[in-house]
């Protein structure tokens, strides 16, 4: 699986706030970083000889970092344009004044504010434009066709006034008053454009600002950049231009804090006030300024990004993020450092379709880990209360990584809906991570992927949070060694809770991921010899009993061809069950032939005779009558065929017989015998799918699985469920019976530790089974 192309600090250069006006156009209003470099590209200049290169180009190769391409006559001089450190404003020859956050990304604020300002045909859109190596992304908004930003009013509900219905009315005007307070950002947009003009709208005065757009400033590669502005819009750029219009449509917010940072913008141009100070300033004044850089902050390190916008009706919250993945199913390039130290597993890319849409396979496969402490998560689902959170508190405390969804759902606290949609949520918000189960009779080994620099750090908190655990490191190698079952790290059997803590704990910083058991299907050399010699036998049987059906036919029919052989042409040699032209059949297809067109008192009037007679004559003229010559070499060929056919027939049987018939042993892999020398062992990629051939290998294999094997404990069965395999009375478990169920999992994609999930079986019983069946099977170990 190809890592996701996601944000950061080379590839994310910043955000920035363009809004439009009917007065004054365009107006670049805020950015973050406050300084936004243009991206170096390699200049074919650099190879260019000396004499070729004019002062301009010069002056240009002397600039690590061009701030802006100011005009000609307006550049200051070389040294201070050298030494500048785009905080300060700067004074050209000319007099003009220089001011740092009026150029972004090497361009001029007054051009990209028109660039920025796309027209109503994008509103609600994808909105992208390159420059050079840049790109611009974003979601303009643009104010209803009536000019008014707020929204209009919903009338409430007003039900017919009657006796009967009197306690209605109040109880739907209490749920619409409700149901209007309660923001709805992710799931409603609450900016639809409004329709009509209701009086009252007339009277409200329209906005000056007739669009906002927030933009995305991005450096990504050539093979990057569609799939980085996706990424960016569907889950980023979309939903925060929501929340912004939200708060727009609320108290008119965009517009009251565009208009307070532009003031602080022109009042430190005039003051000359450092770029630095006056950021600092905007950001402590202004919480839409700050939720810019709140965004940029979390997007370009990839971590959710929390907003609180402070308008006039209250504080807006809202968090967005790009999903990652938490795992890899392989180690990741060297040059991908941001996959360094996830976990490393392919149990979650190897579930099938089918079992994606089906809950319940999910819920067996699968339990939560939290990434942080039980405590913390508590205390922050109860610092903000609502219907759910109790709810929510229930499964924290429910859930652990031992356990899968399937076993907290049969609790009476949460049902089986609620387990999953509470774990959608903590995974999604990436509280959690979906996990095997952990088991102490599972195989855990040091994670290839791990990152070893975060090693030092790490041994600190394993010491904090298991002080009588051996060293962090010692009880990495001791796992990085030859595996064994995890429960035999463990001093005793009173421990292993202890243990399974420090597992969990490792599981959590990707230092450790299961080694799994997969499985396919051999076909020893004697099975593949009896089936084939099955196989052969059948054909042959058939052949035979198709000859006798032949020759019976040729028998029957070989007197009514003599008597009509003067008028009829011999039978085709392609299709000899084919009836000559003067059958039934024949007769009464001319016959309905030749009645087509005429009355039906002249087709009935003829007699039988005059039909079989007509047939004859058409049959005649379509096949002229053979000469006596032509009939005996017609049958000298038929002959010859049927010697030929009977010969490679009686070749083939006896080339069956001479065969060595199959004889079943014990054990087929060790089966040594002469006539099995030329075969090979054969894998069956897939038990689940498979055709005639691949069955009957199949069937054969489950023929010689024994019928019954001992249980240790002397009991057999399911949680809940008659196990499968399980014998009469339960004291003996039956691996020929199991076997048609079990196939499935031989695919080489489902772990063979997660068969007594599926099956709703003990362990111990499916591993039985397992070994029992272990002569055919040939199995690989991996993550």
């Amino acid at each position: 699986m190809a890592s996701p192309i996601l944000p950061n600090t080379s590839n994310f250069l910043g955000v920035a706030l363009v809004v439009n006006r009917l007065r004054d156009g365009p107006l670049f209003v805020f950015h973050y970083p406050p300084r936004i470099l243009q991206p170096c590209a390699p200049s074919s200049s650099d190879n260019a000889p000396r004499d070729e290169l004019d002062d301009d180009d010069e002056l240009l190769n002397q600039m690590d970092h061009p701030p802006f391409e100011a005009p000609a006559g307006s550049l200051p001089k070389s040294v201070d344009l050298q030494n500048w450190n785009h905080d300060d404003h700067l004074e050209t020859d000319s007099g003009s004044q220089i001011v740092p956050w009026e150029h972004v990304a090497g361009y001029p604020t007054k051009d990209l504010e028109s660039l920025l300002t796309p027209n109503r045909a994008f509103h609600k859109k994808l909105f992208q434009v390159s420059l050079e190596q840049l790109c611009f992304a974003s979601y303009p908004i643009y104010v209803p066709e009536n000019g008014i930003w707020r929204k209009k009013k919903q009338p409430r509900y007003q039900p017919p006034k009657s006796p009967e219905n009197a306690d209605s009315a109040s109880k739907y005007g209490e749920s619409s008053i409700l149901a209007s307070d309660v923001p709805q950002i992710e799931t409603k947009d609450m900016a639809e454009d409004a329709t009509g003009n209701a009086p009252d709208e007339a009277d409200e005065k329209k906005s000056g600002m007739t669009m906002f757009n927030l933009v995305f400033i991005l450096n990504p590669k050539k093979h990057e950049a569609k799939e980085l502005a996706e990424n960016l819009y569907f889950h980023i750029i979309k939903k925060i231009n929501k929340a912004y219009k939200y708060s727009q449509q609320k108290s008119d917010f965009v517009w009251k804090e565009s208009k307070r940072i532009l003031a602080l913008k022109d009042k430190g141009r005039e003051s000359r006030t450092k770029m630095s100070t006056l950021w600092k300033e905007i950001l402590d004044v202004s919480s839409l300024a700050a939720s810019m850089q709140d965004v940029y902050d979390a997007v370009s390190h990839n971590k959710i990004a929390a907003l609180q916008l402070e308008t006039a009706e209250g504080t807006v919250t809202h968090s967005v993020q790009i999903p990652v993945p938490f795992y890899l199913t392989d180690l990741p390039a060297d040059d991908d450092p941001g996959s360094k130290g996830l976990w490393i597993t392919t149990a979650n890319s190897f579930v099938e379709e089918d079992s994606l849409n089906d809950p319940g396979f999910l819920d067996k496969n699968f339990a939560l880990l939290l990434m942080s402490d039980e405590k913390k998560i508590i205390a922050e689902l109860q610092a903000d209360p609502d219907e759910t959170t109790a709810a929510m508190v229930e499964f924290v405390r429910l859930s652990k990584p031992t356990m899968s969804f399937h076993q907290i759902g049969q609790g009476t606290a949460l049902s089986p809906a609620q387990v999953r949609k509470y774990a959608q949520h903590f995974i999604f918000w990436r509280r959690a991570i979906a996990i095997p189960p952990l088991h102490a009779r599972d195989i855990y080994i040091l994670s290839p992927n791990s990152d070893m620099s975060r090693l030092p750090r790490a041994s600190q908190a394993w010491s904090r949070a298991f002080p009588l655990a051996p060293p962090l490191p010692e009880f990495l190698a001791a796992m990085s060694a030859a595996p064994r079952t995890y429960k035999l790290f463990a001093p005793s059997k009173n421990h292993r809770p202890t243990y399974l803590a420090m597992l969990a704990w490792l599981m959590r910083g990707g230092w450790v991921t299961q080694l799994c058991t997969f499985a396919y299907v051999v076909v020893w050399p004697e099975i593949l010899y009896e089936v084939d010699y099955e196989l052969e036998g059948e054909e042959l049987l058939r052949e035979s009993r198709h000859d006798e059906a032949r020759a019976s036919f040729a028998t029957d029919t070989s007197p009514e061809i003599d008597s009509h052989a003067s008028s009829s042409p011999p039978l085709s040699s392609e299709d000899p069950f084919s009836p000559s032209p003067l059958s039934p059949e024949s007769t009464h297809t001319d016959d309905r032939a030749s009645g087509e067109g005429t009355s039906p008192t002249a087709a009935a009037a003829p007699p039988m005779s005059m039909t079989s007679s007509t047939a004859t004559i058409r049959s005649l003229r379509s096949h002229p009558i053979q000469t006596a010559g032509e009939q005996a070499a017609e049958k000298a060929r038929l002959d010859r065929l049927a010697t030929r056919a009977h010969r490679e027939a009686a070749e083939k049987a006896a080339a069956h017989a001479r065969r060595l018939p199959p004889q079943r042993t014990d054990h087929p892999s060790i089966n040594n015998a002469p006539h099995l020398a030329h075969l090979s062992p054969y894998v069956i990629v897939d038990a689940g799918r498979v055709g005639e051939r691949d069955s009957r290998y199949l069937s054969a294999i489950g023929k010689r699985l024994p019928e019954r094997v001992p249980h240790p404990s002397g009991t057999a069965g399911g949680r809940g469920k008659e196990a499968v395999g399980a014998g009469v009375g339960g004291a003996h478990l039956n691996p020929r019976a199991a076997w048609p169920v079990f196939w499935k999992y031989f695919n080489g994609r489902c772990a063979l530790e997660r068969v007594a999930l599926h099956e709703d079986m003990k362990r111990r019983d499916a591993w039985n089974l397992l070994n029992s069946m272990s002569e055919y099977l040939i199995c690989v170990r991996h993550w």
